[in-house]
């Protein structure tokens, strides 16, 4: 139960700096990769954390931890080419 209490308790501030960046600087790079990285973070705290799979098949947590990793080199690299 900790374990959960101290990964949604993480979640909360990743995602609200998230929010504040994506307000103050949305066409940057930087600020774009760090709201990229901050869900990329949120996705392995739930993926790990929430769905419990820290203990899973490993062919599980690569699946749901390489698949955010992915999306984000991709849109980082779409948004660095626009």
């Amino acid at each position: 139960m900790k374990t959960l209490l101290a990964a949604w308790l993480l979640t909360l501030p990743m995602s609200v700096a998230g929010v504040w960046l994506g307000h103050h600087a949305p066409d940057a790079l930087l600020p774009v990769a760090l709201i990229l990285l901050l869900g990329l973070g949120k996705a392995w705290l739930i993926a790990l954390r929430f769905m419990e799979l820290g203990h899973g098949p490993r062919l599980w947590r690569s699946l749901l931890l390489g698949w955010p990793l992915v999306v984000t080199g991709v849109i980082l690299a779409l948004h660095a080419t626009h």
